[in-house]
């Protein structure tokens, strides 16, 4: 009854946000809510949003000061460089556009961190995204498997739960997966690409002008009139705006040649706003390369961290108390919404761990192993992980399924190592997983809703998955 209860709320939940029936804060606190009254637990429910809430609030307090301080970095300048040398590169050419957010995501996973990684790359993609017409659950899809894939690094989390859960050693894990997940990530490379020709058959061909720090222009299109992108906005060609010139539909909401944007963040970061702080780069540079040092090492709980980061660079940055409330209240939005679906996903979680429904349902799926698949068992972890990181967190996979898939590989010649590093593979899934606080970090800053990037996004990571899987069986690592 439990196994049936947990996959009909998580079916339902995926259904109704990707239906827009319902936000996600809403469907995220409503419908556990729900079944854990049909469950016949309903007069536990405080004690299982409690549990909930506690162990979730780490990670609410590690995204509000990470969203802080990396607000504060932006606005004074610290990835300015950044976002002109990505604008070189992408020369307003949607391919080199979508393939240089893939490049950008992977460079800075490189840090272990899902929300670092995300609001540095929506902060440099995301003006150029909006001022090309080019679709932001693109940007969003690429950005999230490309974190997946280096989220398997031994800092990033994953890696260091399998380790754990087996008793293992991390380095015997990760060192022989390296080449399968380098497939992984040149196949997230060659989608960018394939992505973004199609963004480029779309909108059509676009170059930068000869100024380093003017905006892009459109100087040919495709052929049609308004064309939807899949983030709702509209190109169309107008013969007023003369031969091969773009502009943005009618009500599309994008200003039009000489208007303000009505959007923040729409033209990019402004060059000369006033809370550039050019004096301080280098010591902006040099607190956020000893923080995220320290957080590699883990020095300190990662929530401190950004905690002291973002009390440090505002204090410094700003020190009149008017300019810090300003730089606060700028910020306010995203940590409000960010917070909010955090502390939504523990109702979630809390719901089912505390009625047993994901015990339930993964001794279901693990009993529901044909035995001749005994053998094969690696195998069968590495596609047990694509749905079970997906509807779970990681530490109920690695700590509650992984153990029992490796007792089952061990009684069958399997070796625990094999079944530790098949259960990376779902990792590009997992970091679009409604259970994952970073992605709504994600879809918040690029103002996309959670159920587009959800209907695009799965497809392509749970692809990456299976290339990765066939990668590590073709090299005899799985």
């Amino acid at each position: 009854m439990l196994t049936f209860l947990g996959f009909a709320m998580i079916a339902t939940f995926l259904v109704l946000i990707m239906l827009k029936k319902m936000s996600p804060i809403a469907a995220l606190v409503l419908i556990p809510a729900l079944f854990c009254v049909f469950a016949g637990k309903g007069a536990h429910l405080g004690d299982y949003v409690i549990d909930g809430v506690g162990k979730l609030a780490p990670t609410a307090a590690m995204l509000m000061f990470a969203i802080v301080y990396f607000g504060v970095m932006i606005d004074v300048g610290l990835f300015d460089p950044i976002v002109k040398g990505i604008l070189r590169f992408c020369k307003a050419d949607p391919v080199r556009v979508v393939v240089g957010t893939a490049v950008l995501a992977a460079i800075v996973s490189l840090d272990g961190d899902g929300s670092t990684t995300f609001m540095i790359t929506v902060s440099a993609m995301y003006p150029l995204y909006k001022r090309l017409g080019l679709s932001l659950v693109v940007m969003t899809g690429v950005a999230a498997t490309a974190n997946g894939v280096m989220n398997t690094l031994p800092w990033g989390g994953p890696t260091a739960r399998a380790a754990t859960a087996l008793k293992l050693d991390a380095a015997d894990i990760f060192v022989p997966m390296i080449p399968a997940l380098a497939v992984g990530l040149l196949s997230v490379f060659v989608l960018a690409y394939v992505l973004g020709l199609r963004e480029r058959r779309r909108v059509g061909t676009l170059v930068l002008p000869s100024g380093a720090d003017e905006e892009p222009e459109l100087i040919t299109v495709g052929t049609g009139a308004a064309t939807a992108a899949g983030d709702g906005t509209a190109v169309e060609t107008t013969a007023g705006a003369g031969a091969g010139t773009a502009v943005p539909a009618a009500g599309s909401g994008a200003p039009g040649a000489g208007e303000d944007a009505g959007e923040e963040g729409f033209r990019g970061l402004d060059p000369q706003r006033a809370t550039l702080r050019p004096r301080l780069y280098w010591f902006n540079a040099g607190l956020t390369v000893a923080l995220l040092t320290a957080m590699i090492m883990e020095l300190l709980p990662i929530p401190v961290l950004f905690l002291l980061g973002a009390a440090l660079a505002l204090t410094v940055n700003f020190p009149h108390m008017p300019d810090q409330k300003a730089r606060i209240a700028a910020h306010a939005d995203n940590v409000l919404n960010v917070a909010g679906m955090v502390f939504a996903a523990a109702v979630f979680t809390g719901v089912l761990s505390g009625t047993g429904m994901v015990k339930h349902m993964a001794d279901w799926l693990v009993g529901a192993i044909p035995e001749g698949m005994g053998p094969h068992m690696a195998l069968v972890t590495g596609l047990l992980s694509l749905p079970l990181t997906y509807f779970m967190s990681n530490d109920g996979f690695y700590f509650g399924v992984l153990p029992v898939l490796a007792e089952a590989g061990a009684a069958h010649g399997v070796s625990s190592l094999e079944i530790a590093r098949a259960s990376l593979v779902g990792q590009a899934l997992h970091m679009s997983s409604p259970l994952v606080p970073a992605v709504y970090v994600l879809v918040g800053m690029a103002k996309v809703e959670f159920g587009d990037h959800t209907r695009f996004t799965v497809k392509w990571a749970a692809l990456t998955c299976l290339v990765v899987l066939a990668a590590g069986m073709v090299f005899g690592i799985i």
